[in-house]
């Protein structure tokens, strides 16, 4: 879980050198398409009951990717890993994944770069989903959210931020507030997707495997595009500029 306090948030705008404005358009986006969409209930021309079901399936099936589908190269299903992204089953679903973005979003934006962030976020969003899709090429099950694209920018702060702290509440330490570096909660973390997508943990419909990729991807497009001297000034900055967070 992720705990962010106000002394952190104030300390995070004063140490950007600009707004993440494309972190906070993709919260938007998914925010806006959620609210208009079928899953969240607002929008009464969905119906009820029934209907209501039936109208989220339909919209899942439409911008969602189905694997057997993509595998299979059918037209309409070559843009749904883009389209996917910015499609969340529920209110948990949205708000969680959106939490992951805005915490560690924002200081990799700045790494990169606004245009560089933007198309690493779909690039790699798009990826981690075809992945998943080749690993399951026979599922007809809907695979929407921004999973991928999000692990694949934890992967990225853990590569290029490894040292700033993170604020984490650990069910077996009794939820107490503890800050640790990134790199011990990322991998910690990561681990806990891998062994999931091995299933050997709980959370039937979860595309862990897409988490993995993500992450790994993310982390290995860091590694490749910032060698360690770069990694290293950015990692040294002032402690205001440190981040926090765990997924």
């Amino acid at each position: 879980m992720i705990k962010v306090t106000a002394k952190d948030l104030a300390a995070r705008w004063q140490s950007l050198g600009h707004a993440p404005v494309v972190t906070y358009a993709l919260i938007a986006l998914c925010c806006v398409a959620f609210l208009l969409g079928p899953a969240s209930g607002f929008v009464p021309a969905y119906g009820t009951g029934d209907a209501l079901l039936a109208a989220q399936n339909d919209y899942f099936e439409r911008w969602g990717v189905v694997p057997e589908e993509l595998t299979g190269f059918a037209p309409h299903s070559l843009l749904t890993p883009l389209t996917a992204l910015f499609v969340h089953g529920n209110w948990l679903h949205l708000l969680g994944n959106m939490l992951f973005l805005y915490v560690f979003g924002a200081m990799t934006e700045e790494r990169l770069g606004r245009l560089h962030f933007l198309l690493f976020y779909l690039v790699t969003g798009y990826l981690a989903l075809v992945v998943y899709a080749l690993a399951h090429s026979s599922s007809q099950e809907t695979l929407v959210g921004a999973s991928g694209a999000i692990s694949a920018v934890l992967g990225a702060f853990l590569r290029l931020f490894p040292h700033a702290r993170v604020t984490s509440l650990f069910p077996f330490l009794l939820f107490l507030p503890l800050r640790f570096p990134a790199w011990i909660v990322l991998i910690f973390w990561f681990v806990l997707q891998w062994l999931a997508a091995q299933g050997l943990g709980t959370g039937a419909g979860v595309a862990y495997l897409a988490h993995v990729v993500g992450f790994a991807g993310g982390f290995l497009y860091a590694w490749a595009r910032y060698p360690r001297t770069t990694r290293v000034r950015a990692a040294a900055a002032p402690p205001a500029t440190e981040g926090e967070s765990q997924p």
